[in-house]
Parts: structure tokens; sequence; C-alpha cells
């Protein structure tokens, strides 16, 4: 009976080594996966940077004044002036929604005044 005992206890034991030896592995790639989306987000905030600065650089006004003095003849561009913008009131908002009862209520009886 003792030797039916050690062979379980070695197998249990040898099954939670490989059980752990297959959880060890698995956490190590997923640190490494995280390690990389990690580096990933970081270049990708850098390159974000990059690309914003760049914006900012091309839309200088300066700059699009001249390209937009430039191109004159091609695209007609004009400055904005006061009088093209509408008002509040000219806009045309919808109608609201109309309401429909269908299924009335019928109420009998009548209301005492104290109540």
């Amino acid at each position: 009976m003792r030797t039916v005992l050690y062979i379980l206890t070695t197998l249990g034991v040898i099954g939670l080594a490989f059980w752990a030896y297959r959880e060890n592995y698995a956490t190590q790639e997923s640190l490494a996966r995280t390690d990389k989306l990690h580096h990933d987000i970081r270049t990708a905030h850098a390159r974000l940077a990059v690309l914003k600065a760049e914006w900012a650089y091309l839309n200088r006004p300066d700059r699009l004044r001249d390209l937009a003095d430039i191109n004159f003849d091609r695209l007609g561009l004009l400055p904005f002036r006061p009088d093209q913008f509408g008002h509040v009131d000219e806009v045309a908002y919808p109608a609201p929604p109309e309401l429909i009862f269908d299924n009335a209520v019928e109420v009998r009886g009548e209301r005492e005044a104290g109540e």
C-alpha cells in the first residue's frame, strides 16, 4: 500500500512541476508581449508628437497666407468677412415631434375640492 502511495505522490509532484513549468513560460511570454506593447505605445507617442509639431509648422498663418497669395488665381481664396456668416435666428431647426395618444384612459368620478 505504501508503494502505491509513493507512486501517486511522485506522479502528483511531477504533474505539479510540469504545470509550474508551463505557467512560468506562459508568464514570461505575457511579460514579453507586455514589454513589446509598451515599446510600441512609446514609439507611437513619439511619432504623434513629431506629427503634431509638423502639423503646427505647416499650418503657420504666415505660410498659409503666402500660399493663398501664390495660388490666388487658381483657388480664389479670400479672407472671411463678418457679413458672410448667418445669424442664429436664420437656422432652420427641425419641428418637435407631435405626440400621439393612442390608448386613452377613461376617468370616472369627481374629485372633491378638499383633496
